[in-house]
């Protein structure tokens, strides 16, 4: 499973051969550096840490610092792991859009737009109680009976109710990389990714 770390630039619409428009996602990806390759007799595993995005010094700890010097690079952001790459790495190998051609299908990893504390009407989509009928004048948006009196006389664990919405770590499966601009590290996905404009998505291939 090899892929990227990039960041979501926003939507845009490609046209098809049949004119036809298709929503599209617009992702900076890269170019990642290797600072880290992990392996079974070492680690316990085989791995691929891959850093993007660059970072002052001065707001880099003394540990990292020499993390990224050991891999000959500067500080990063974001640092993922890929386990299983497709193709073997050195540290300070550099990763661009050269990974992806057009017509892959890949998965997108990122973290929803959080929406605070949510009722149970955006949160799951309920109905409501109904209509204002029968003296149900200030309950249009309530989450109605939540469960029996004197048996079970509990509410019962995962039942949907008010809470906080969004702000998870979302994954969209099949994705398809419709262009790549390699020249400026920007790929375009068909469909939507999860996360608000210049947050951080994975690329998996």
């Amino acid at each position: 499973m090899s892929g990227i770390i990039g960041k979501k630039i926003g939507m845009t619409s490609l046209y098809n051969a049949d004119g036809t428009a298709v929503p599209c996602t617009l992702i900076e990806a890269g170019p990642c550096v290797v600072t880290q390759v992990k392996t079974v007799e070492k680690e316990g595993y085989s791995a691929i840490q891959l850093g993007y995005g660059e970072k002052k010094e001065k707001h880099t700890s003394r540990p990292l610092l020499g993390h990224f010097k050991k891999a000959g690079t500067t500080p990063k952001k974001k640092l993922v792991e890929f386990k299983s790459f497709e193709q073997s790495l050195e540290l300070g190998a550099v990763i661009t859009t050269e990974l992806f051609v057009e017509g892959d299908f890949v998965d997108a990893i990122g973290t929803s737009k959080g929406k605070g504390f949510q009722g149970v009407v955006k949160r799951h989509g309920f109905g409501g109680v109904g209509g204002q009928t029968h003296g149900q004048h200030n309950r249009g948006r309530h989450p109605g009976s939540i469960g029996a009196c004197s048996f079970p006389s509990r509410v019962f664990k995962g039942l949907r109710m008010a809470g906080r919405t969004g702000g998870n770590r979302v994954k969209v499966q099949n994705l398809q990389v419709l262009k790549v601009y390699a020249e400026k590290n920007l790929i375009v996905v068909s469909g939507s990714v999860p996360g608000a404009k210049n947050s951080y998505v994975i690329l998996e291939k």
